[in-house]
């Protein structure tokens, strides 16, 4: 397996595993060095994030500054915000 990058908060993520499959999501916490929360927008709102083995997800290069400042200054993040980092992201990388 290649070296994982370091997860950060406000990381975009592609499910790798789960019912959740090829989805993408973003880092809103960090539990341990294994798992992460990790949050939608719709499915997963950010008020109940999933908590996900670090093995089960792609971490992107992408990390979206106005999530993690949201979360940093207040300790939340709204899903529209969450749904607009994946939204960029998706389209940056043309899909």
């Amino acid at each position: 397996m290649p070296e994982q990058l370091q997860p950060r908060i406000g990381q975009l993520v592609t499910v790798l595993r789960g019912k959740d499959e090829g989805a993408h999501a973003v880092i809103v916490a960090l539990v341990d060095e294994r798992f992460v929360l990790i949050a939608d927008g719709h499915k997963r709102k950010a008020q109940e994030p999933k908590k996900k083995n670090l093995l089960h997800l792609a971490l992107q290069p992408q990390v979206s500054e106005e999530v993690a400042d949201s979360l940093r200054e207040s300790g939340s993040v709204t899903n529209g915000k969450l749904r607009f980092a994946i939204q960029k992201y998706i389209q940056r990388k043309g899909e």
